[in-house]
């Protein structure tokens, strides 16, 4: 598992995506693949990086590894208040965009995007396990 640990800030953004994209190629992820997974791990970055340390600074950590010969995942930590992404209710993406409320589209696309998603709180850490199949 390669693992990186940087501040939550948005000065971050491009050093942890470029370092997900480079473990995904070295791991043999195809080239068509990389773009769903860019968008999901830029997503799930923003909201960390908005949203989790409302009143302080902290840190967020990502790890990328092969959990079987077709599966890339990514694991996303922080240690900021607890938020379960999944917990929020699907939005309605029928209705016009100008009569939608704000927010919530972005964990539309993640699930939508990636094959499997799930969230745990464990010891004051959120963590986002995303996967994605490499068959597909």
């Amino acid at each position: 598992m390669l693992t990186l640990r940087l501040p939550a800030i948005m000065e971050s953004m491009d050093m942890l995506r470029t370092f997900v994209l480079q473990c995904a190629s070295h791991c043999g992820v195809r080239l068509h693949k990389l773009p769903d997974i860019d968008l999901v791990l830029e997503e799930l970055l923003t909201n960390v990086i908005h949203y989790a340390y409302p009143d302080a600074e902290g840190d967020i950590e990502v790890q990328c590894f092969m959990e079987d010969p077709a599966c890339f995942c990514l694991i996303i930590r922080d240690w900021g208040r607890a938020f379960d992404p999944l917990a929020k209710e699907t939005p309605c993406v029928s209705t016009d965009v100008c009569e939608r409320p704000v927010g919530g589209l972005g964990i539309y696309l993640v699930r939508h995007k990636a094959d499997d998603v799930c969230y745990q709180r464990q010891d004051d850490r959120n963590v986002l396990k995303v996967c994605f199949n490499l068959d597909r």
